[in-house]
C-alpha cells in the first residue's frame, strides 16, 4: 500500500500577504457543495468505465457531497480541501491544504482516480494544479475535473450582456477566479500527460432570466448549449 500522507515540510505555504484567514473565507463562500447533476456526471463517467476499486482521491471535497455516489466502487476515499467544511462524513479521510500554494498532501501515484469536482476555477493556476493531480494518480489512472460551462447558452448570453461570464459575475469573486473552456481543459489536460480525454456535460442547465431548469431531454440532446456544467476525464500514461 502507497504511504498517501506527506510529511509537514512537503506541504505548500501560504504565499506572503495572503493570510490563512483570508484563504478560508474566500472557501467558505462556495459553502462545499455542488449541484447534484455534478456528482452524477462524475459518477456515471466512472460507472461506464468500469471504473472501481482502490483509492478515490476527491481534491477540493468540500462537504464530501461526492462521496455517496461513488463510495460503494471504491476501498479507501480521501478528501482534501482548505478547510474541513460541517457536515463532512467521519468515513472521508481528510487532509487540509490550500491548493493553491503548493503539493497536495498525498505522495506520489497513491490514488487510482483524482477528482476535483468544481474546484479549479477557485484557483489562482490551473496547469499548475491539473500537474499536481495527475501526480497524484497511478499510472494509467484517471483525473476528473469539473467546472462552470462557460459555452453554455446562458453563460455566452451573460456574457454578451453583462461582460462576464455566468458563474463569474462580481458576485462570485473572488471565490471564482479562473473561468476555463472546454478547449483550455483538453490543452492542459494533453500538456500535463493525460490520454483518452473525454469532455462530458451536466445534462443540466438554467434557463435564462429564470430560476428554472430546462427539461432533462432537452438539456440532455444540446448537453454544451444547456448544461450548466462540464467535465474534462482523462487516463494517466502508464509507467
Amino acid at each position: 500500500m502507497h504511504e498517501l500522507v506527506l510529511s509537514e515540510t512537503e506541504r505548500g505555504q501560504a504565499p506572503a500577504g495572503i493570510g490563512a484567514s483570508e484563504v478560508e473565507a474566500r472557501a467558505r463562500r462556495s459553502a462545499g457543495i455542488s449541484a447534484v447533476a455534478i456528482y452524477r456526471m462524475v459518477a456515471q463517467a466512472l460507472t461506464r468505465r468500469g471504473i472501481r476499486g482502490g483509492v478515490f482521491a476527491d481534491i477540493g471535497c468540500g462537504r464530501g457531497d461526492l462521496w455517496p455516489f461513488v463510495a460503494q466502487q471504491f476501498d479507501r476515499y480521501v478528501g482534501s480541501d482548505v478547510v474541513r467544511y460541517d457536515g463532512l462524513p467521519d468515513a472521508i479521510e481528510f487532509h487540509r491544504i490550500d491548493l493553491d500554494t503548493g503539493r497536495i498532501p498525498l505522495a506520489d501515484a497513491s490514488a487510482d482516480v483524482v477528482a476535483a469536482v468544481e474546484t479549479i476555477e477557485h484557483l489562482e493556476n490551473p496547469r499548475a494544479f491539473v500537474r499536481e493531480l495527475v501526480r497524484l494518480a497511478k499510472p494509467e489512472g484517471w483525473v476528473l475535473v469539473t467546472t462552470p460551462n462557460q459555452r453554455s447558452l446562458l453563460s455566452l448570453l451573460t456574457l454578451v450582456v453583462k461582460g462576464h461570464f455566468a458563474a463569474f459575475q462580481d458576485v462570485h469573486y473572488p471565490a471564482h477566479l479562473t473561468a476555463l473552456l472546454d478547449v483550455d481543459l483538453r490543452r492542459i489536460a494533453a500538456e500535463s500527460g493525460l490520454v483518452e480525454t473525454e469532455v462530458a456535460y451536466s445534462g443540466s442547465g438554467r434557463l435564462v432570466l429564470t430560476p428554472l431548469h430546462y427539461p432533462s431531454l432537452l438539456a440532455r440532446a444540446l448537453p454544451r448549449a444547456l448544461s450548466d456544467n462540464l467535465m474534462l476525464i482523462g487516463r494517466k500514461r502508464g509507467g
